[in-house]
């Protein structure tokens, strides 16, 4: 079992007899003999034979090595930290996207306010004897009542909205 396994780690290194003879100062042909099953490494030798292959001294000697679990308390932990972010970053996406919105809102408000200032009621002076021209001026007129007199409560509350909803630092 030693034999096969020092031939075997020491072909994957991709090392030839010499080469590890010379890492363990020891000549070629104990190597050998320790490969053929002929002979084998004292303790000393054993632990000098692990350090140049890179290997534990147990993979050398054939046990099986048991890869420990990992802790499930920690494994648990890690997917609840990547949860975690996952769950801040969604928020604070959410969090952006109500902050423009609450921005866009009172730029609109703003913008149609001015547009009726600037328009200053064009439906006053219509001919109001044909019915359609009534009807949509009455409707023109609830309109611009309804929004003058909701405007500045939802613009108040999208600027609340805006300062509650923006990036602290």
């Amino acid at each position: 079992m030693l034999n096969e396994n020092i031939k075997s780690i020491r072909k994957s290194k991709g090392l030839s007899q010499d080469e590890l003879a010379v890492k363990l100062n020891v000549v070629r042909q104990t190597i050998s003999k320790w490969e053929k099953g002929l002979s084998v490494p004292d303790s000393d030798l054993l632990i000098s034979l692990s350090e140049a292959l890179e290997t534990p001294v147990s993979t050398l000697l054939g046990e099986t090595i048991v890869e420990p679990k990992p802790d499930d308390l920690k494994v648990i932990s890690q997917k609840l930290e990547v949860i975690n972010l996952q769950l801040a970053k969604r928020k604070g996406a959410i969090r952006k996207i109500f902050h423009w919105g609450f921005i866009s809102l009172c730029a609109l408000i703003v913008i149609v306010f001015a547009v009726i200032f600037v328009l200053n009621s064009p439906y006053l002076g219509w001919d109001y004897s044909k019915p359609e021209t009534e009807v949509m001026g009455v409707g023109f007129h609830a309109l611009e009542w309804l929004f003058v007199r909701l405007a500045p409560i939802v613009l108040i509350g999208a600027v609340v909205g805006a300062v509650l909803t923006r990036e602290k630092r």
